[in-house]
């Protein structure tokens, strides 16, 4: 039977509460918490898991295809905030970026989000225009939302990890 597994770090004992949630809401009658040196793998066996997740399959996803089903990006459509939300917990972080310029100091909160699947990193794009939240690539995996309006409402939908 298809288990879907979420290995959440031990710091963040608030993303694994939320994990267990979302299975417990989408589909899991059972779900549990399988802990593992650094990390809590949260689980849950069902046979229509491959049905929410049509996007899994062999090997790693930065060399596969990674697309939304029509169903899929309807609701991104709808919900662009949780979706990002997703997508920098698990991905991305939130810092405070110094810089110096003309021997002044400047400090300013940014957020990053790295990715190696071009097709994940064009769907953070497409979600965060969505949102109109200004963004910029500094690398080719590498995604970069620093600008303060945009961080501002990236704050609203994403917020902290806990």
């Amino acid at each position: 039977m298809p288990v879907l597994r979420i290995s959440c770090g031990d710091a963040w004992p608030g993303l694994i509460d939320a994990c267990d949630s979302a299975m417990r809401a989408v589909l899991a009658n059972k779900v549990q918490r399988v802990p593992q040196q650094g990390c809590v793998s949260v689980q849950s066996y069902g046979k229509h898991w491959p049905c929410l997740f049509p996007q899994h399959g062999p090997g790693k996803k930065h060399e596969r295809q990674i697309t939304l089903a029509d169903w899929q990006k309807r609701i991104v459509t709808a919900h662009p905030g949780p979706f990002l939300r997703g997508l920098f917990h698990s991905d991305g972080c939130r810092f405070s970026n110094r810089v110096t310029t003309r021997g002044r100091s400047y400090v300013y909160p940014r957020y990053m989000f790295v990715n190696e699947s071009a097709d994940i990193m064009g769907l953070c794009q497409w979600a965060l225009d969505l949102l109109g939240i200004a963004w910029r690539m500094n690398r080719r995996n590498s995604l970069s939302v620093a600008r303060r309006d945009a961080v501002a409402a990236l704050d609203r939908h994403v917020g902290p990890k806990s």
